[in-house]
């Protein structure tokens, strides 16, 4: 799948005739975003061949310019390359730009101080197939949450936070990625996923927020709310709030917290207004 996708990508130019297009900057980047929150021993470049489905020889000359640029660092004892400080630094630049966080993020911390314990309130957008935050609330005096910060990724296909999104897209843009979705789960499982993402779009559209029960981890609950910005100024994103399903029976997501998730994206908008 992973192959398939960089060499659609490698023949954009080619297939489109787009001439702008560059696909030395496409393949460094595809090095980068191959890094995970979870990668805290880094990776090799076989490593990086296998998550970007470039060669092993593209790998060694990308990670060695990135290497020589300052946005990896290659660790001697391991013969692994961990993310360099200048990547950092673009990430922080992004969050400064996005200005639906400053407006967020309050509001969310007041929801989280509300929930209590092991409830973890977030904002994130779509990176690929995957969900990324970019902001994150919990409890002020909490003990347990949910291990995930600004930075995390989690599905696309099978978080409430991924089908929050894929409700709120454009007609064309959900189709192309329920097909990258189809033939990523593969014949036998997609089925099923799409039918769970057909329900999470049903609720959507009558009640405003979607609840997902134990469809993204076993034991773990969330309810989930799309975001077009009012002003058209940015891409679609969703608000979650989840944690432990014995701290978020079904009743509580779909009576009290669902509610006051989706008044909260409802008072961000007219903050933005």
């Amino acid at each position: 799948m992973r192959k398939r996708l960089q060499e659609q990508a490698d023949n954009h130019e080619v297939e489109t005739g787009d001439r702008q297009f560059v696909t030395a900057l496409h393949r460094g980047l595809d090095i980068l975003r191959a890094f995970t929150p979870d990668d805290r021993m880094g990776l090799g470049n076989r490593e990086l061949a296998a998550r970007t489905g470039l060669p092993n020889s593209t790998v060694s000359r990308l990670t060695y310019t990135l290497l020589k640029l300052g946005y990896l660092i290659y660790d001697e004892a391991t013969g692994r390359y961990r993310m360099g400080v200048p990547v950092l630094g673009l990430g922080y630049a992004c969050l400064g730009g996005i200005k639906l966080r400053e407006a967020a993020q309050p509001l969310m911390q007041q929801l989280a101080d509300e929930c209590g314990d092991g409830v973890l309130v977030a904002l994130g957008g779509r990176d690929d197939l995957t969900m990324t935050y970019i902001a994150a609330a919990r409890a002020a005096r909490g003990m347990i949450s949910l291990q995930l910060n600004v930075g995390s990724r989690i599905s696309l296909g099978r978080s409430a936070m991924g089908r929050a999104y894929l409700a709120a897209v454009a007609p064309e843009q959900r189709a192309e990625l329920m097909a990258r979705l189809a033939d990523k789960a593969g014949p036998e499982r997609w089925p099923g996923l799409k039918a769970e993402i057909e329900e999470a779009a049903n609720q959507i559209g009558n009640r405003g927020f979607y609840c997902n029960i134990g469809q993204w981890q076993a034991d773990i609950n969330a309810v989930s709310v799309p975001f077009a910005s009012p002003q058209g100024d940015g891409p679609p994103m969703a608000f979650n709030l989840g944690g432990p399903a014995y701290v978020l029976p079904r009743e509580r997501l779909e009576n009290d917290l669902g509610p006051k998730l989706l008044q909260l994206a409802n008072t961000v908008k007219h903050i933005r207004d």
